[in-house]
């Protein structure tokens, strides 16, 4: 291979020449050992032998460096000259319109802006409206997602997109609006569709909705079907080429001419059939892993160029051509593609080149009529031999002018026109009009389009001898019709005079040419020459040969046919439009001509010359004449392939290393056109994707998965484009890359919580493990056992208990906490760091929640996880713990948060960590419970002795301190929520029994109060009640209410039947207490009524004192009113009943307790004052004890009527006995005194109470 300097000294020397004419920095004919110019090169390529660095001058670093970047330089100039082939003519991939839509990432000033966004509506700064659960969602939204470290590094990273915010952000939400109440007339969808608006008009801001959109620029639009212009300038970008180079390039390379392209194609693919053959010839093949699959690569290679042919075949001549009506030839995929020059190839007919024009013919004016007066009518006919004919309108021949078009169709490549001039007849015999002229025109497609005049040829005799016509004659150009003229020819088998003949290139296919000569007024050629299998090139004159002055032929074995033109331009443009026809690898190099030679065209031809020769100047050619079958496309397809993926992974989308639907098209079109292995293909893209992955861009595992699998059947032999041949090098780079890719996956796994942070992107720790469980299969079939995928997630998720841990005691500062921080700022740390933890496993489960699903394995390996990562919180932990002093209750609170968390995970609770908690916080608890039983059992012994039995609540002050103390502690304990069950009950039945026993202590210590301060009270109607002794009944009654909540546990407990049995023994001494109480409260009042009874009997008839009484009342009434005796004992009586009556109603809280000692103290008042009249049955009662029994009894019977004592107990027989006796009495007195009752009766009270 000559070096690179060398291509300005290339030769003509036909193929050799063309052969050498590759350029260096391709790497010599398809070498590996090419340059590359970026880190793969430096890789791949072995660096030339050059001294030590030692002796390296830094002047000699500099040349270096620049013949580096010299060389990188022609690498991607080659490169680009087959990217712009590809997109200028594709043949077999198209722009996909199905791949998912990308959305536009984030980068570092857009985070910032957005949390100064948020914070402006948290502080209150924005006009958008908000209630307070959306603001905490916010809030909660901004310190724990948009503040975290881990966003940060995934927006640096290039892997996050608006859309990723606002779907955080929505689940965040979703979980908050299930967990409010319901609300009328309001959904709970409703409640998310204005949040989330919200957040939008929070996430875009007031200053950007004023904002004009802008120009979106190519990498904005990249993810729409891009057109050809912004490929070529996308790939510009991609490979640094000059907008310049790129001009020079498009125009060598004649990319807009669609001839030139297909035929490039069709010579590509011959060469790359030549290649095949002759490896299949020489035996020299890639390694394969199977000796057998050589013969199968060939097979291959033929099998895709025949694809390639037939994609090529299949497509149309002229992209939308109307007037194509060739039918295209059928070929079958057979051999005929491959046997170059196969005599039984299939042939045409004459009747598969007819062509098909249009004429437009466009009559002007007629000049120099004279033999016709001026106001004659005149007008033109016009037609094409062989078809319709057509007139214009009339004009006055004083001014013929017309201007009228007729359009013809024609087959006739040489159609023959004819226009003739006709005046109207005045003659009343004359049959048709006069003919004043014609004219004959013989158009080709080649023909001046532009309106010519024409001499007209006249009648004999004629007085117009200078008649004129001007008109146009406008004859298109069929798609298919590639070329036309007039050449010399001469030929063996056709062609066999030499003369000059009217020639067309007719392309009938894409891959079948005829060169066809043809008569006039002939839609047939008259002879015609298939070019398949034919090399033009140019020649020397033929000195035996007269006519025509430009020679060339087209050879072919056993055939040569020579030709010749008038001029150089005319030989030049024959030879490129026969060279792209004929498929040929060989391009024709023109023989340099002298301006004397080619008089006609010479100007054209020195400007092509001198584009030639600037063209050379920029060094271009090399890259244009360059055989593609020469070089090593799969190296130029890894450093496309890598730039491609950097320019993708550095614009203005979350690609996630998924390419745009025009790179994936070009990429496609480049493997395919120049048979890049598809697995070499991926192999390459796993690399790259990888090693963006380790330096940290987000790459979704699902890519990574569809090449790895596309590779893996490869390897294994289940491909399913049937490509069955496995090179060495393919299977051990897929090695390789498999070792390479499970150490990346477990390295992912083990920091999932940072490569997939908040569960972004979307599903991807679920793609990870599936691609885990594909590389770990052994081959493409046997699903790998799920027991060594758990092996190896095991281990990662052990690795990422330690990074996770590692990481939030980094945030936490816990290390300089526990080193010097005080006991009690240790416990807070700590608290604050199980708080953290506890975040990070619910933050685990909640945003990988897909993985569940999808593995049943998963929460399994996620609990070892979580039960590693608590381990290494115990040691912190226990550090704290150890920390405190004796008997400090203040690490409840972490027990109650961790606690509460295992508890309700099912797979956490009553783990190793939960039972580590368990046995460090039993003794605790165990030590607090018989503390505060001997703290309580002391407040009762010492509130009891310095009580003063003030009402306090429900209670006395003791009463409601022992009382809160115990459901206080009970509550304590409940709310730890213990969750090993035996410890539990031991726990709840022990704080039963203290209940059971203080309750006790306090029932009987205010019974013997209650019984001391009752002997002291007053026997007479003096006495009242005092608070203390309804306080005392009040603690009482309380003391009954809270046994029931204090000391009740659940029957279905084993030991249910003796603790009913032992509380029931204290409700029995409640419930007993409580009923001394009342009899001891009843004999009270009672014994004031005996009291009051034992006055009365004073005046028992027949006693000494009662007649004392009766002379002195007597005897003193004749000088004073004396007062009636009886009337005031049995007034202070009865305001003695009422008044504790109205004592006992305000002060006792327990409604039913009040009616039984009303119910007693009535009952046994009335049985009191019956046995104190049955005492004196046999003696009549004294008119002052009558007088004061009958009102004590009616106004008792009144006021406890009136209190709500029930009727039968109010009419009780010992009532009805009583009232009966009093009757017989009343009517007694009556009788005996004369009206000595003034009106006191128990008719009067028996009306009374009536009324």
């Amino acid at each position: 291979m000559l070096d690179p300097s060398s291509s300005e000294e290339e030769s003509d020397e036909g193929l050799e020449g063309e052969r050498r004419d590759v350029p260096g920095a391709a790497g010599g004919g398809g070498s590996p050992r090419a340059p590359a110019p970026a880190r793969e090169g430096r890789r791949d390529a072995p660096r030339p032998g050059s001294p030590s660095p030692s002796v390296l001058s830094e002047g000699r670093d500099e040349p270096e460096r620049r013949r580096d970047e010299e060389q990188e330089r022609r690498v991607r100039l080659q490169l680009y000259v087959f990217v712009v082939r590809c997109i200028a003519y594709p043949f077999n991939a198209k722009q996909p319109t199905d791949m998912a839509r990308r959305q536009q990432k984030l980068n570092k000033q857009q985070l910032q802006l957005l949390k100064e966004r948020f914070q402006a509506f948290l502080n209150g700064e924005t006009q958008i409206v908000a209630d307070e659960a959306f603001c905490n969602a916010v809030r909660s939204y901004y310190e724990v997602f948009l503040k975290s470290d881990r966003v940060a590094r995934m927006v640096q990273s290039g892997g996050c997109s608006a859309n990723d915010f606002r779907e955080v952000f929505k689940k965040n939400i979703e979980k908050r609006v299930r967990s409010l109440p319901e609300i009328d007339g309001l959904s709970k969808e409703t409640v998310l569709s204005s949040w989330i608006a919200k957040y939008d008009a929070i996430y875009r801001g007031e200053e950007d909705l004023c904002k004009q959109p802008n120009r979106m620029t190519l990498s904005a639009v990249s993810e729409l079907i891009l057109s050809k212009e912004q490929l070529y300038e996308m790939f510009q970008q991609i490979l640094g080429v000059k907008k310049l180079e790129h001009q020079l390039l498009y125009n060598a390379c004649q990319l807009d001419n669609a001839d030139e392209q297909a035929a490039q194609i069709r010579r590509e693919l011959d060469g790359r059939l030549q290649v095949a053959e002759k490896m299949a010839k020489e035996r020299r093949f890639p390694k394969f892993i199977a000796k057998e699959m050589e013969t199968m690569y060939i097979e291959e290679l033929r099998s895709s160029v025949n694809l390639l042919m037939a994609n090529l075949e299949s497509l149309p001549v002229s992209k939308g051509g109307p007037e194509f009506k060739l039918q295209k030839l059928k070929r079958s995929q057979n051999s005929a593609f491959l046997d170059l020059g196969d005599e039984n190839e299939i042939q045409l007919s004459k009747s598969d080149v007819v062509l098909s024009f249009t004429l437009e013919i466009v009559i002007m004016e007629v000049q120099g009529l004279k033999s016709v007066a001026p106001n004659r009518i005149v007008y033109c006919t016009m037609e094409v031999e062989g078809g319709e004919k057509l007139q214009t309108d009339q004009a006055e021949a004083s001014r013929p002018q017309w201007g009228t078009q007729g359009d013809f169709t024609t087959t006739h490549p040489r159609p023959v026109v004819k226009v003739k001039l006709f005046t109207e007849s005045t003659g009343v015999l004359a049959l048709e009009d006069k003919e004043l002229g014609r004219v004959i025109l013989y158009p080709t497609s080649n023909s001046s389009k532009s309106a010519e005049l024409h001499r007209m040829i006249v009648p004999k005799n004629s007085q117009d001898s200078d008649l004129k016509i001007k008109l146009a004659v406008r004859m298109d150009k069929p798609p298919h019709m590639k070329h036309s003229g007039y050449l010399y020819a001469l030929g063996q088998k056709v062609w066999k005079r030499w003369k000059k003949r009217y020639f067309v290139l007719v392309q009938v296919s894409q891959y079948t040419f005829a060169m066809c000569s043809y008569r006039e007024k002939k839609s047939e050629p008259q002879e015609l020459m298939q070019l398949e299998g034919y090399t033009v090139d140019y020649t020397d004159p033929h000195p035996g040969l007269q006519g025509g002055h430009m020679f060339f032929n087209a050879v072919k074995e056993g055939d040569t046919v020579i030709f010749a033109s008038d001029d150089e331009q005319d030989r030049v443009l024959w030879v490129q439009a026969m060279y792209r026809a004929t498929g040929q690898s060989y391009k024709p190099i023109p023989v340099l001509q002298t301006q004397k030679l080619n008089p006609k065209g010479g100007a054209l031809h020195a400007d092509a010359q001198l584009y030639a020769d600037r063209f050379q100047k920029q060094g271009m050619d090399e890259f244009i004449s360059a055989n593609p079958c020469k070089l090593d496309h799969a190296f130029l397809f890894r450093l496309l392939q890598r730039q491609t993926l950097d320019h993708r992974l550095n614009d203005s989308y979350s690609c996630l290393g998924w390419f745009s639907p025009g790179q994936v098209f070009v990429l496609d079109e480049y493997c395919a056109r120049y048979g890049v292995r598809g697995c070499h293909r991926h192999l390459c893209y796993l690399t790259e994707l990888m090693e963006h992955s380790e330096n940290g861009a987000v790459i979704d595992p699902t890519l990574l998965h569809y090449s790895f699998a596309f590779c893996a059947s490869h390897v294994h032999g289940n491909r399913p484009d049937g490509i069955g041949t496995v090179s060495v090098e393919e299977k051990e780079r897929f090695e390789e890359i498999k070792e390479r890719l499970s150490s990346l996956l477990e390295n992912q796994i083990s920091h999932f919580r940072y490569c997939f942070p908040f569960g972004r992107p979307e599903g991807a720790l679920k793609a990870t493990l599936s691609l885990l469980e594909r590389v770990l299969m052994k081959d493409i079939a046997t699903p790998v056992p799920a027991e060594e995928v758990k092996k190896v997630v095991r281990k990662c998720l052990e690795k990422a208990a330690l990074i996770n841990y590692t990481r939030l005691t980094e945030y936490a500062k816990i290390e300089e906490t526990m080193n010097q921080a005080t006991p009690a700022r240790k416990l807070e740390e700590v608290l604050h760091l199980a708080e953290l933890c506890i975040e990070v496993l619910q933050q685990n489960e909640e945003h990988h929640a897909e993985v569940t699903t999808a593995f049943a394995w998963w929460p399994d390996l996620l609990a070892e996880h979580a039960e590693k990562f608590w381990s290494l919180f115990t040691v912190d932990m226990d550090t704290a713990l150890e920390a405190q002093p004796q008997d400090s209750w203040d690490s409840f609170p972490l027990f109650q948060l961790l606690n509460n968390f295992l508890r309700n995970d099912t797979l956490l609770c009553n783990g190793k960590f939960h039972k580590h908690l368990q046995e460090i916080f039993v003794p605790l608890v165990v030590r607090y419970v018989d503390l505060m039983e001997s703290s309580i059992a002391q407040s009762i012994h010492r509130g009891f002795e310095q009580e003063t039995w003030q009402p306090v609540n429900n209670g006395s002050a003791t009463s409601e301190d022992l009382f809160w103390k115990l459901d206080a502690l009970q509550m304590f304990v409940c709310d730890l929520h213990w969750p090993e069950q035996e410890f539990a009950h031991h726990l709840e039945q022990r704080l039963k029994l203290m209940a059971s026993d203080m309750i006790e202590a306090c029932v009987k210590r205010t019974r013997t109060t209650f019984e001391l301060k009752l002997q002291k009270a007053s026997k007479t109607t003096d006495l009242r009640l005092p608070a203390s002794v309804c306080t005392m009944f009040n603690v009482l009654v309380d003391a009954r209410k809270q046994s029931t909540k204090l000391c009740a546990l659940d029957g279905g407990q084993e030991f249910g039947s003796q603790w009913q049995q032992y509380h029931s023994k204290i409700d029995d001494l409640i419930d007993n207490t409580v009923k001394d109480i009342i009899s001891l409260l009843v004999s009270k009042f009672v014994s004031v009524l005996e009291g009051v009874l034992s006055k009365l009997s004073r005046y028992d008839e027949g006693t000494f004192f009662s007649s004392i009484l009766s002379f002195t009342v007597k005897a003193a009434a004749k000088y004073v009113d004396v007062p009636k005796p009886g009337m005031d004992l049995a007034d202070t009586y009865i305001m003695f009943v009422r008044q504790n009556q109205d004592i006992l109603r305000e002060k006792v809280n327990e409604e039913m307790y009040i009616e039984k000692l009303f119910d007693q103290w009535y009952s046994n008042s009335m049985k009191v004052i019956c046995v104190w009249l049955a005492d004196r049955l046999d003696i009549q009662l004294h008119i002052y004890q009558l007088k004061t029994l009958i009102k004590i009894v009616k106004k008792t019977y009144r006021d406890f009527r009136l209190q709500g004592v029930l009727e039968g107990t109010l009419n009780s027989k010992t009532y009805d006995t009583l009232h009966r006796r009093l009757t017989v009495e009343e009517a007694t007195a009556s009788v005996s005194e004369g009206g000595g009752l003034q009106g006191i009766t128990m008719k009067d009270s028996d009306e009374e109470e009536e009324g």
